[in-house]
C-alpha cells in the first residue's frame, strides 16, 4: 500500500517536473534566441527587410543623451498603462542632480482604454487641465514632452503615427494616425489652455534619457514591467529608414514583437499559445507575452488550471475565481512569501505541497522571462560593441518597470544571462528612480534648444558633442598610440611620439641653489630667477620678467630668435645685478624635441604658429649657447613646459607624476617605467615621457569625429595636417572654431537674422577668452551681447542663448576629449603599478583650464567617471613651468657636481700615453737586470728560473728537454 502511494506521488512529481521543464531554457537555446534577435535587429534597420521584420527598430529622432547643459521648466505626460501621469519638471542650468518634479497620477478607466480615440484624448486633456489648475499654471504656455509607450512610426521628434496598441489598449481610430495631432486637436476642443508639444517619446527612450542624465555611459533603455521593450543609441549609418550617415540616433526596438514571424516557436509552450489566443491582439507581441508583467500572471494561471485538471493540484478542484481571466496578477506572483494567503483569496484550499508547487510554477515562468530578456539584451550590447569596433565594451542600461524593481530574482537572472551570453561586454544596470517623465522633459529641453537654434541634427550632437563612444575611441586609440610611441620599431610612424626627457625623478626636497629659468613657448617669453634654500624648511623665491616675442621674430630666422632670447637674458641679468654670476640655467622649450641627454634637444617640428627657419632638426641648446656664450651662463637642462609643470607641482606634492598643459596649446607628460621605453638604454627606474599628444590623430585616427569646422581650421593653419588633436581642443583654436560655426549659422539664416559683418568674417576676432566670458553662469548672456555687439551683429536674446550654447558645445568637447586621453595615461600608470586602485596627482597649467568657468569641473568629473578605480588630485601650477625647469636644473647641477667630485677623486688613477710608454721602458730594463747574474741581486724584477723547459705540444709523447726554459717574473719589492 505504501509502495503504491509512493509510486503515485513520484508519478505526479514527474508530471509536474515535465510540465515545468518546457520553461527551462538551455545555454544553447539562449544562444539561439540571442542570434535570432540579432538577425531581427538588423532586418528592422534595413529598408528592404523592415516591413517584414518582427523587431521594427523605429527611429526616435533623439540624437544624443543629456550632457548637463539642459535647463528650463517643462510639462511632461506619461501614458503607457492604466495610470496616466502629468508632471512639471524644472531643470537648473549646467548642474546634474538638479531636477525638481511635481506630478499627479490619474486613472484611465477600462472603458476609456477600449473606447474611441477621441474619448481617450479628451480624458487625457481633462487630466492635464486638472493638473494645471492644481499647479496654478493654467495661463502658462509650457513646452511639453509626451511619453507615449506604444509602437509609433516617427518622422520627426514631434510626429508619431501609432503602429498598434499594446498593453490592453484598444481605442478606435488611433492606429495609423499621428498621436501628437490627436492631442493637439483635443486641446483645441477644450479651449482652456495652450501647450507647445515639442517631443513624443517612448517610455523606454525616456528611461534611457533619465538615467543618462546621471551616468553618461547609459546608452540603452530597458522597460521590464507591464510591457517589455528596449531602445539604444545606434549608428546613423546603419539606420536606412532615415537620411544621414553621421552620428547616432536612439532606436526604439519594439522587441515585444519578436517572434511574430514564428522564429521562436520552438520555445513557446502551449500555455503561451493559450494566453496569446485569448489576448486582444492574437499573434502579436509574442516576445512581450513571454516576458512582461501583463502576461506572466496569466501564464501561471493557465498552468495551475492544467495541473489542477490533471489532479496534480488543489485535489483536482477548480474554483470559479481561478477560471477568471486576469485574476492571478503578476504582483501576486511576485509576493512568493504570501502564496498561501493569495491562493486562499482565490478560493483555493491549498496544502503545503500545493504552495510549494505554485512557487515552482512562478519561479519557472519568471526565470524564463528574465533569461529571454537577458538573451535579447546580449544581442543589443554585442551589436553596439561591434558597431564601435571594440574588443571590450563598457556600457550602462537604464531600467524601469515593476517586474525588474519588485521581483526578488528577475534582475539577478537577467544580469547573469547577459554576462554569460555577452562575455566581452561589461554591462551595468541602473534603476530609473524618476520614471520616464523626467526623460521626456530632458528630450524636450534638447529639442526645444535645437528649435531655438534652428540647427538641424546631427550637427548639434554626435559630430560635435562628446559621447561615451567618443571616449572609447579616443581612449583605445590613445593607448595604442602610446604603445607605438614607446616601441623602437613603431615609434617612427607613431603620431604620439612619447619622447624621453631624461628627467628621472620628481623633486625630493633636497634641491637648493640659485638658478635662471628661461620659458619660451608662445608670443611671451619669460625669464625667472629661482632661489631654492634650506633654512628651517625648503623655500622657493622667484623673480620674473616677461618679454614680448614679435611676430617677425617668430616667423623669421632661428639666429634672430635666439639672439632675441640672448638680448632679453642680458637685460634680465643686468636688472637682477647678476651679470658676473655664473648661474646654471634651465630652458623650458615648449615644442616637440628629441632628447639624447638632459641638455641636448633636437627640435622635431614647430607648433603654436612658430616658424623660425633653420631650427627644425637642430639642437636648440647648441643654438642658444651660441647666442648667449658671452653671458657667462651654463645651460644645464632643457625641458618641455609640460615637464616643467609636473616638476613644479611635484615640488609641492611628491605623488605628482603627470603634467598637463591646457592653454594656447595642449600636451601631457608622465613618469613611465624605463623597461617600457625602447629608445633609452636601461630597465631600472622611471623616466618622464613627453607624449606630444597634440599630434594625436595626424594619421586619420580621429577623422570620423572631426567636423567641417575642424577641417577648415586646419586648412587655414601654418601646419596643415599636423597637430590635429591640439586644433580640436586647445585655446589657440577654440575661439576660431566658435566663429566659424557662427558664420555658417548666420549664412544659413539661423542667427543674427542672416546678417554677417566684416568683423565676424575676420579671422581671430572671436577669441577663446570670449568663449570663457560667455559661458559664465550669471553674466554670460550679458557678455555674449557685448561681444556680439562689438562684432556688429546686433544680437537678439535668442541669438545670445544660441551663441552661449555653441560655446558650451565646443568647450564641452574639448574638456571631454582631454579627459579621454588623460584617462588613457592614468590607466597606463595603474597598469604599470599593477595596483587595484591608482592614487596620483596631476599637475596642470594653461589659460584655458584656469580661466574658463566650467572647464576644470567638466574635466575632473569626466576623468572620475572614466577611471573610477582611482583617486586623482588635480593640482594647479601657480608658478608656471619655470619653477619646474629650475627644479630639473637643480637636479642636473647636483648630478654634475657629483660627477665632477668622482672624476677628481679618480683623476690620479688616470695615466697618459707617455706615462704608459715610460712604464714599458722601465719594465724592459728591469727584465734585463733580472736575467743578468751581475745585476740580478739588485733587480726588482727577479726573473726566477722554474726548470719548466717547454709548453705542451699536443702529441702526448714523453717529455723531451728543449733548449728553452720558463722564467717566473717576480715583480715588485721582495716579489710582492
Amino acid at each position: 500500500m505504501v509502495t503504491a502511494v509512493a509510486q503515485r506521488l513520484a508519478s505526479q512529481r514527474k508530471e509536474i517536473d515535465d510540465t515545468l521543464a518546457t520553461f527551462a531554457l538551455s545555454p544553447t537555446q539562449l544562444q539561439e534566441v540571442k542570434a535570432k534577435m540579432r538577425v531581427e535587429l538588423e532586418r528592422g534597420l534595413k529598408k528592404d527587410t523592415h516591413p517584414t521584420a518582427s523587431v521594427k527598430m523605429l527611429p526616435t529622432y533623439v540624437y544624443r543623451t543629456p550632457d548637463g547643459t539642459e535647463r528650463g521648466k517643462y510639462l511632461a505626460l506619461d501614458l503607457g498603462g492604466t495610470n496616466f501621469r502629468v508632471l512639471v519638471v524644472k531643470i537648473r542650468t549646467g548642474m546634474r542632480n538638479s531636477v525638481r518634479m511635481y506630478n499627479k497620477i490619474y486613472a484611465i478607466p477600462l472603458e476609456i482604454m477600449q473606447g474611441t480615440g477621441e474619448e481617450l484624448f479628451d480624458h487625457i486633456v481633462q487630466c492635464i487641465s486638472d493638473f494645471l489648475d492644481y499647479m496654478g499654471m493654467k495661463n502658462t504656455r509650457l513646452p511639453l514632452g509626451f511619453t507615449f509607450s506604444f509602437p509609433c512610426n516617427q518622422t520627426g521628434i514631434d510626429k508619431g503615427d501609432l503602429v498598434s496598441w499594446t498593453k490592453g489598449f484598444k481605442a478606435t481610430d488611433c492606429e495609423g494616425y499621428d498621436v501628437v495631432d490627436m492631442l493637439r486637436e483635443a486641446i483645441k476642443r477644450r479651449n482652456e489652455f495652450d501647450l507647445d508639444i515639442v517631443a513624443i517619446v517612448n517610455d523606454t527612450v525616456g528611461t534611457m534619457m533619465t538615467c543618462a542624465y546621471e551616468d553618461p555611459k547609459c546608452q540603452i533603455g530597458l522597460i521590464a514591467g507591464t510591457g517589455s521593450n528596449v531602445c539604444y543609441m545606434e549608428e546613423m549609418k546603419n539606420i536606412e529608414l532615415v537620411e544621414g550617415d553621421e552620428g547616432q540616433m536612439c532606436v526604439n526596438t519594439e522587441w515585444g514583437g519578436f517572434g511574430e514571424n514564428d522564429n521562436i516557436e520552438d520555445i513557446r509552450t502551449r500555455y503561451d499559445r493559450e494566453v496569446d489566443g485569448g489576448s486582444l491582439n492574437p499573434g502579436k507581441q509574442r516576445f512581450e507575452k513571454m516576458t512582461s508583467g501583463m502576461y506572466l500572471g496569466e501564464i501561471v494561471r493557465q498552468i495551475l488550471i492544467d495541473l489542477t485538471k490533471r489532479g496534480l493540484l488543489f485535489r483536482g478542484r477548480i474554483t470559479e475565481r481561478l477560471k477568471t481571466k486576469g485574476i492571478f496578477e503578476t504582483n501576486d506572483r511576485l509576493a512568493l512569501l504570501q502564496v498561501r494567503s493569495i491562493l486562499q483569496s482565490l478560493g483555493l484550499d491549498s496544502t503545503c505541497d500545493d504552495s510549494i508547487i505554485v512557487k515552482e510554477v512562478c519561479g519557472a515562468v519568471s526565470r524564463r522571462a528574465a533569461q529571454l530578456c537577458g538573451a535579447g539584451m546580449a544581442a543589443v550590447v554585442d551589436k553596439i560593441r561591434e558597431n564601435r569596433g571594440l574588443d571590450h565594451l563598457e556600457i550602462t542600461v537604464g531600467v524601469d518597470g515593476t517586474l525588474y524593481k519588485l521581483h526578488p530574482h528577475f534582475s539577478t537572472i537577467l544580469k547573469d544571462t547577459v554576462r554569460e551570453l555577452a562575455p566581452n561586454c561589461k554591462v551595468d544596470f541602473i534603476l530609473s528612480e524618476d520614471g520616464s517623465g523626467k526623460g521626456a522633459a530632458l528630450i524636450t529641453a534638447v529639442a526645444l534648444l535645437l528649435a531655438h537654434l534652428r540647427i538641424k541634427p546631427p550637427f548639434s550632437s554626435p559630430s560635435f558633442r562628446w559621447s561615451w563612444q567618443l571616449y572609447h575611441c579616443s581612449h583605445v586609440f590613445m593607448r595604442k598610440e602610446m604603445e607605438n610611441g614607446l616601441g623602437g620599431d613603431t615609434n617612427p610612424t607613431a603620431t604620439v611620439k612619447m619622447l624621453p626627457t631624461f628627467v628621472r625623478s620628481i623633486p625630493d626636497g633636497s634641491e637648493k641653489g640659485d638658478f635662471i629659468a628661461l620659458d619660451l613657448g608662445g608670443s611671451n617669453f619669460r625669464i625667472l630667477r629661482v632661489k631654492v634654500s634650506h633654512e628651517k624648511k625648503q623655500t622657493v623665491q622667484m623673480e620674473s620678467q616677461i618679454y614680448e616675442t614679435p611676430e617677425d621674430i617668430i616667423h623669421g630666422s632661428g639666429s634672430r630668435l635666439f639672439d632675441h632670447v640672448a638680448e632679453c637674458l642680458g637685460d634680465f641679468m643686468e636688472k637682477q645685478k647678476i651679470k658676473d654670476k655664473k648661474l646654471p640655467v634651465g630652458f623650458t622649450f615648449s615644442f616637440p624635441c628629441a632628447h639624447s641627454k638632459l641638455d641636448e634637444a633636437v627640435l622635431l617640428t614647430w607648433t603654436k604658429r612658430f616658424k623660425a627657419s633653420g631650427v627644425e632638426g637642430m639642437d636648440v641648446v647648441k643654438l642658444l649657447n651660441k647666442a648667449i656664450k658671452k653671458r657667462g651662463v651654463n645651460i644645464m637642462a632643457v625641458v618641455n613646459d609640460t615637464v616643467g609643470t609636473m616638476m613644479t607641482c611635484g615640488f609641492d606634492d611628491q605623488r605628482c607624476e603627470v603634467g598637463i598643459i591646457i592653454g594656447t596649446g595642449t600636451n601631457a607628460c608622465y613618469m613611465e617605467e624605463l623597461r617600457h621605453i625602447d629608445m633609452v638604454e636601461g630597465d631600472e627606474g622611471r623616466m618622464c615621457i613627453n607624449t606630444e599628444w597634440g599630434a594625436f590623430g595626424d594619421d586619420g585616427t580621429l577623422e570620423d569625429i572631426r567636423t567641417e569646422f575642424d577641417r577648415e581650421i586646419d586648412r587655414g593653419s601654418l601646419n596643415p595636417g599636423k597637430q590635429l588633436f591640439e586644433k580640436m581642443v586647445s585655446g589657440m583654436y577654440m575661439g576660431e572654431l566658435v566663429r566659424l560655426i557662427l558664420v555658417k549659422m548666420a549664412k544659413e539664416g539661423l542667427l543674427f537674422e542672416g546678417r554677417i559683418t566684416p568683423e565676424l568674417l575676420t579671422k581671430g576676432k572671436f577669441e577663446t577668452k570670449h568663449v570663457s566670458a560667455i559661458e559664465k553662469s550669471k553674466e554670460g548672456l550679458t557678455k555674449a551681447k557685448e561681444i556680439l555687439t562689438r562684432l556688429g551683429v546686433e544680437p537678439s536674446e535668442d541669438d545670445c542663448i544660441a551663441v552661449q550654447h555653441v560655446c558650451a558645445i565646443v568647450s564641452f568637447r574639448s574638456a571631454n576629449l582631454i579627459a579621454a586621453t588623460l584617462g588613457a595615461i592614468l590607466t597606463r600608470l595603474k597598469d604599470n603599478k599593477n595596483s587595484p586602485r591608482l592614487r596620483t596627482t596631476v599637475g596642470i597649467d594653461g589659460s584655458l583650464y584656469k580661466m574658463h568657468p566650467q572647464y576644470s569641473r567638466r574635466l575632473h568629473k569626466t576623468v572620475r567617471r572614466l577611471v573610477p578605480e582611482s583617486d586623482v588630485r588635480f593640482l594647479l601650477s601657480e608658478s608656471g613651468s619655470g619653477k619646474g625647469a629650475a627644479m630639473v636644473t637643480a637636479w642636473a647641477s647636483r648630478l654634475a657636481d657629483q660627477t665632477r667630485q668622482i672624476a677628481e677623486t679618480l683623476a690620479e688613477f688616470r695615466l697618459t700615453k707617455e706615462q704608459l710608454l715610460e712604464v714599458k721602458k722601465r719594465m724592459r730594463t728591469e727584465i734585463q737586470n733580472g736575467l743578468s747574474k751581475n745585476t740580478q741581486s739588485t733587480a726588482t724584477v727577479k726573473m726566477l728560473p722554474t726548470y719548466v723547459r717547454s709548453t705542451p705540444d699536443g702529441t702526448g709523447k714523453r717529455f723531451t728537454a728543449r733548449p728553452t726554459q720558463c722564467i717566473f717574473l717576480k715583480i715588485g719589492k721582495d716579489g710582492q
